[in-house]
């Protein structure tokens, strides 16, 4: 079988167009992306990043919020712990997803604002991420990166498609640093540009079937099949970028290589391992887009910095009911999430692109899809935003009886790299405070 087929300026056809030989039938769409990868990469102008860390148990509000609000709000407990770099981002109140409730189950839809989370028939939407990769197009090696900590991956992730499947998270740093930087033999190499073609193949067999198929159904079933074809070829497309991508050195490693760590006791250390590897793609360009979930709920009794292990499950503590042994464990490990949040904008800040400091070229979204996870309420999230070039230092405070959408902030977030539209999930306007 050949290779998926991509068009060139000399050969372009509608993308109803079907081309028939050698046994297989290939409907060709008129996109954007296909004109080759490097070209697009050569043009486009220097990078926006995003990257999205989600702690689904949240953390305790009343730590977390200013009472005040502006540019000269008075700084809460935990945002203390941020004081050096309070200019670089901004907090808000009074934000969620209407009709997002559920509990815990909310988690993953925290980039998507789906409605009804896994209620009966629910089904998920497209992720923040994911949109935005569509977007941006391939112009990296990775589109997106999809990262956990103590992640279950099966039931959990913030990255999902545009038919509402759920993306695996990966949760080890040695895979992760070997996709970006181990470059592999000659033979190797070979090996992973034959195992695509084979891919693409078996999708060439699909719409040959499909095809066929398509002429004996009615009017709505051929609409959906049609859908169907559509994202069939846009993996196509993928397959072969990837070969192209597989052809290209990739950048040369700036530190050795990390060992995993697999103690999942270790929370924290694996959390800092993990934006340490996230900071690494977006340094060699590997990616601008990068989600982590940290997945507190699955975690065991875990280790405090400089302090004993938990007496609890992260869950468990979560669901305080107020107990001081219990709150005071929380606090302890809230703080150690900001402090790691620290570093990130810091280390970020001193690191220049272009010209630029690596964070004004990248946002940092940090949040939780539970305001309260005591009472597991999913209203009055807590909301930092970092970096990116906006008009940070500030407190955003909105009603907390009647939230704003946090899908406002979503669409300024995309606008901020570039992407041109008004809408994304449950939005009902942008947060254009944060433009300078």
């Amino acid at each position: 079988m050949n290779a998926p087929h991509i068009a060139t300026a000399s050969y372009l056809m509608p993308r109803r167009t079907f081309l028939r030989g050698l046994g297989i039938t290939l409907g060709l769409p008129m996109l954007e992306c296909m004109t080759p990868v490097f070209a697009r990469a050569a043009q486009a102008p220097m990078p926006k990043r995003m990257l999205v860390i989600a702690n689904n148990l949240g953390v305790l509000p009343k730590n977390f919020f200013p009472t005040t609000t502006g540019r000269n709000y008075a700084l809460s407990p935990y945002l203390e712990v941020l004081a050096e770099v309070r200019n670089e981002f901004s907090v808000f109140s009074g934000l969620s997803h209407p009709g997002v409730n559920g509990g815990h189950s909310t988690d993953n839809c925290f980039l998507t604002s789906a409605r009804g989370a896994f209620k009966a028939g629910f089904r998920n939407s497209i992720s923040l991420d994911q949109y935005a990769a569509e977007k941006l197009g391939q112009v990296t090696r990775f589109p997106s990166l999809n990262l956990g900590v103590n992640i279950e991956k099966a039931n959990r992730s913030l990255s999902w498609t545009r038919d509402g499947v759920l993306l695996p998270a990966e949760d080890s740093a040695t895979a992760l640093f070997n996709r970006m930087f181990v470059q592999g033999s000659a033979d190797e190499v070979k090996k992973q540009l034959l195992r695509l073609k084979q891919r693409g193949s078996i999708l060439d067999t699909l719409n040959t079937e499909a095809g066929r198929f398509s002429r004996t159904l009615g009017s709505t079933d051929k609409a959906r099949l049609d859908q169907y074809l559509t994202s069939v070829r846009e993996v196509e497309l993928r397959l072969q970028v990837a070969s192209e991508w597989e052809q290209r050195p990739k950048p040369v490693a700036t530190q050795p290589a990390p060992s995993d760590i697999n103690d999942s006791k270790l929370f924290f250390e694996k959390f800092d391992l993990m934006l340490s590897i996230a900071q690494l793609a977006f340094e060699s360009d590997s990616t601008r887009i990068v989600t982590l979930m940290v997945d507190a709920f699955k975690t065991p009794v875990f280790s405090l910095p400089g302090q004993k292990a938990t007496t609890e499950t992260y869950h468990n503590l979560s669901h305080h009911g107020q107990n001081e042994e219990k709150v005071k464990q929380l606090e302890a490990a809230d703080r150690q999430h900001m402090a790691l949040l620290r570093k990130l904008i810091g280390n970020l800040a001193a690191k220049s692109e272009g010209g630029q400091r690596l964070l004004d070229r990248t946002m940092v979204l940090y949040g939780s899809n539970l305001g309260d996870a005591n009472i597991h309420d999913n209203t009055n999230l807590p909301i930092l935003l970092a970096g990116g070039g906006l008009h940070h230092g500030q407190h955003l405070a909105f009603k907390r009886d009647n939230n704003k959408p946090l899908s406002n902030l979503f669409v300024t977030m995309l606008q901020n790299m570039g992407i041109e539209t008004d809408t994304f999930g449950s939005n009902a306007g942008t947060l254009n405070e944060l433009k300078a």
